[in-house]
């Protein structure tokens, strides 16, 4: 069916699969194929990143990152956290930390071994989580408590994105959190995959690109980032509404 259209979006295919599936998908066809839960999540997610990092002020560079959850979501999380500028990220599976001593990784979760963790932080979620500046949750409803936020860093921002029960509820965080996002829109700062579209694609199909690469994926987190105006930005605005109307048309110009 490819070649009747311009660009392909999949949706909804759990880890490990999506990752062959999409591999083998954009090296056997020239039309841009992306996996929303992947590349939609990471996008957006860093978006809020760069702006929750203004509130803070603290730099990509410096800051300890924990991923909670070491997926689809979490992979293409963490990859495009990397290519921020961060240099400590954790990822965490449902037995704790990924790092070199365990012998239960699968080999969709090598790259988190190869790539992240560069302390060799072992233990469980709660345990590396200690003096970490942000959490980002792609798991299951309530992992951790207020307990795991105060030995947090200070001033940590935190998005719990699983759907419909966050890692942590917003009211139970929210004394002790400089920024809180959810993946819900009855709370603010709604991390939601759907702000790429139909930006990046426009973008994409603008410029007769035959696949998304990187490059432009980190364009659309910083266009996205780029509409929250810097005057406005605060705690509860770090991200555009998926009603914004501008959003679009500038991903689709960074995109090109």
């Amino acid at each position: 069916i490819a070649p009747g259209f311009g660009a392909i979006n999949l949706e909804d295919i759990s880890a490990p699969r999506c990752f062959e599936i999409e591999n083998r998908l954009r090296e056997e066809l020239d039309i841009p194929v992306f996996h929303d839960d992947q590349h939609g999540t990471a996008v957006v997610s860093t978006a809020a990143l760069i702006n929750a990092l203004k509130i803070v002020d603290k730099k990509a560079e410096d800051i300890k990152v924990v991923v909670s959850g070491a997926g689809a979501a979490g992979t293409a999380c963490s990859k495009m956290i990397l290519q921020l500028g961060v240099k400590n990220l954790i990822g965490c599976d449902s037995k704790g930390a990924i790092h070199s001593k365990r012998n239960d990784i699968n080999p969709s979760k090598h790259w988190f071994l190869e790539n992240t963790n560069p302390d060799n932080e072992n233990g469980s979620l709660k345990d590396v989580i200690s003096g970490a500046d942000v959490f980002l949750g792609v798991s299951a409803p309530n992992v951790i408590n207020k307990e795991d936020l105060k030995r947090m860093s200070l001033d940590p921002i935190v998005f719990a994105m699983s759907n419909p029960d966050p890692e942590i509820s917003p009211d139970e965080a929210f004394p002790f959190v400089a920024v809180m996002a959810t993946g819900r829109s009855d709370f603010p700062n709604q991390i939601n995959n759907v702000l790429c579209f139909p930006g990046i694609f426009r973008g994409a199909l603008d410029c007769l690109a035959r696949t998304i690469n990187e490059e432009m994926k980190l364009a659309t987190a910083h266009a996205i980032a780029s509409v929250v105006d810097e005057s406005h930005l605060c705690s509860d605005y770090i991200i555009p509404s998926v009603f914004d109307s501008s959003v679009a048309p500038k991903i689709a110009k960074a995109v090109q």
